[in-house]
């Protein structure tokens, strides 16, 4: 399939979804989703996660409704127990030159290539299929109501949070650790004083009219 608009489905309850492929007799049935594409720095994660029926849920659940002490719970468990997970970035330069919306279909497909064994079908959290050949659907709510997508959300989430936390140590005036990037107004303010650092995404308006940060370019 291609990456263009697939038709949705709305939100139900959590594992409708998966169970009807199920019942079809889908083996290993893979979720995928992403985090960061509201940002103004920092890149675009995004997380496969690769269920089998019996899978001993947790507790899953879309990842914006989770405490972060309970999505890394939850994240180390996602890992432990299912049949297979996978997380993989797209960076802000890249972003900036293929746009959010195809950053983010990169990045997830990029996450379900690396899953082994191939899933038999892929569930995509939004509008849009990724442009892998692989049998899928998009799933308008898709990380409240399908338990692999809401398991990829979790992972995308902890993974993309521990690594604004990492380059918070580079650029603390930014305060990444807190803001992970995001359009905060103290995020703002630190902009306007020190400019954009090189993780910041030059297309985004609010960083597109300024200069580099001194010392990095």
């Amino acid at each position: 399939m291609g990456g263009a608009a697939a038709k949705g489905c709305a939100p139900g309850p959590v594992g409708h979804e998966e169970m009807l492929l199920w019942r079809r007799g889908c083996r290993l049935l893979a979720g995928a989703d992403e985090a960061g594409r509201g940002p103004l720095a920092g890149p675009v994660v995004a997380a496969a996660v690769m269920l089998r029926a019996d899978w001993p849920d947790p507790g899953v659940d879309d990842s914006k409704r989770l405490s972060a002490a309970r999505r890394e719970f939850l994240a180390e468990r996602i890992k432990a127990d299912a049949a297979g997970w996978a997380v993989a970035v797209v960076e802000a330069d890249e972003i900036d030159r293929l746009n959010i919306h195809n950053a983010s279909l990169l990045a997830m497909s990029r996450a379900v290539e690396q899953l082994r064994p191939r899933p038999d079908f892929l569930l995509v959290d939004g509008r849009f299929v990724t442009p892998l050949d692989l049998p899928q659907k998009a799933v308008v709510g898709g990380d409240a109501s399908c338990r692999c997508i809401a398991a990829a959300s979790i992972l995308a989430k902890v993974w993309r949070d521990g690594l604004m936390a990492r380059l918070h140590e580079r650029w603390p005036q930014y305060n990444f650790a807190a803001n992970k990037g995001y359009p905060t107004p103290q995020h703002k303010e630190a902009l306007a004083r020190f400019g954009p650092c090189p993780i910041h995404r030059r297309s985004y308006a609010d960083v597109a009219q300024m200069p580099l940060a001194w010392g990095d370019a």
